[in-house]
């Protein structure tokens, strides 16, 4: 059964168009989630599923955010929320519960948290690595992927985290506009001032960037 599920539910999500799809055990990091402890308890795995984003649309992406990105941002995030919708109804039609994560919800709005790390789930989902840049880095895609989760306790086959780093890659500390990105670590804070003054320059009411997200391609050829 928790293979013919795996199998299901990644057919249905290659169909709704994500990229990437799978299972991580979240036992190790429930604990972290801002969510109560009687909900967090149920659910022994997470479900974490990528959407690719449009290379041309990132081209546009130079020193700055711009409204087309903004425009792509919102939409994948609808997009992504709407397919966990989907992910969702097909396990409680099978007699199981699970629970969706919206793909880009602040709970924390000081540390800049969400109730879930999607990053994390995907991490132990092994859909790739924590890059220079502080994001997701798929071997395939790069940092061009927005993620979202849903908690289950559907019976699932699990996958692993699998290794990998961004090596001699420095492409995103090169271009990082707040010089927030380095070889010996990552400046949230410095990050987040950027994002701000961002918002008020192009009028985006959203905290996006997005120029280290197109300079991270992965490192794996695609075929």
């Amino acid at each position: 059964m928790h293979q013919k599920n795996y199998t299901a539910l990644k057919d249905l999500a290659h169909r709704e168009g994500m990229a990437l799809f799978g299972v991580a055990d979240i036992l190790p990091i429930r604990d972290s989630f801002l969510l109560p402890e009687n909900t967090i308890k149920k659910f022994p795995f997470g479900i974490s599923l990528g959407f690719r984003l449009s290379r041309s649309v990132l081209d546009t992406v130079v020193d700055m955010p711009n409204q087309i990105y903004y425009f792509h941002y919102q939409r994948t995030n609808i997009l992504l929320d709407q397919t966990a919708l989907k992910i969702t109804a097909w396990i409680q039609n099978q007699g199981f519960d699970a629970f969706p994560i919206p793909a880009s919800q602040v709970m924390d709005w000081e540390k800049q948290l969400g109730s879930v790390s999607h990053r994390e789930i995907a991490r132990l989902a092994g859909h790739g690595w924590y890059g220079r840049n502080n994001l997701m880095v798929s071997p395939r895609y790069g940092s061009h992927v927005r993620y979202v989760s849903i908690l289950t306790d559907a019976p699932l086959t699990t996958d692993s985290a699998i290794p990998g780093n961004c090596g001699t890659c420095r492409q995103c500390v090169e271009i990082c506009p707040a010089s927030a990105i380095a070889d010996t670590g990552f400046d949230r804070e410095a990050c987040h001032v950027q994002l701000k003054e961002f918002t008020k320059i192009q009028r985006i009411g959203q905290m996006i960037c997005g120029v280290c997200v197109k300079a991270c391609t992965g490192t794996a050829k695609e075929v």
